[in-house]
């Protein structure tokens, strides 16, 4: 287990008794009662909210940040509009526009980032030519 986890699991606990103790002595001293079964759809909520966090916070972090357009040569992704040469890909969750050094590349295909044409990404089907080919601009 990592640090990481440890210290999101203890501070969701500290969180819950935090909430607990609040909603069964704090909130009846101004007059507020709050019924058991409503204090346990609060934590479950509560809860909930803290994986969904850890998780995103978790992957934001494993993600490796790209500096510029010459670092995404050797990128994979994938073809979101049909490159017929120009079209849309997704590469490390990002769209980008792209535009095929082969020729036409169909939707839902593996593509690999060959070069950049300005700010537009080059690419080419994966295993097809996966080096940068003659003509492909840099």
């Amino acid at each position: 287990m990592s640090w990481r986890l440890a210290l999101a699991i203890i501070s969701t606990l500290m969180e819950e008794a935090a909430l607990v103790a609040v909603a069964l002595w704090g909130l009846p001293q101004i007059g507020i009662e709050l019924p058991v079964p409503g204090l346990i759809l609060l934590m479950v909520v509560w809860g909930g909210f803290a994986v969904f966090t850890y998780r995103m916070g978790s992957r934001a972090l494993r993600k490796k940040p790209l500096i510029g357009l010459p670092g995404m040569v050797g990128s994979r992704g994938k073809v979101v509009r049909q490159l017929a040469p120009d079209g849309i890909v997704r590469i490390k969750g990002e769209l980008w526009e792209a535009k095929s050094a082969y020729g036409n590349i169909d939707t839902g295909e593996k593509v690999t980032v060959v070069g950049h044409d300005g700010l537009r990404v080059v690419v080419c089907e994966t295993g097809v030519g996966g080096e940068k080919g003659p003509g492909v601009p840099s």
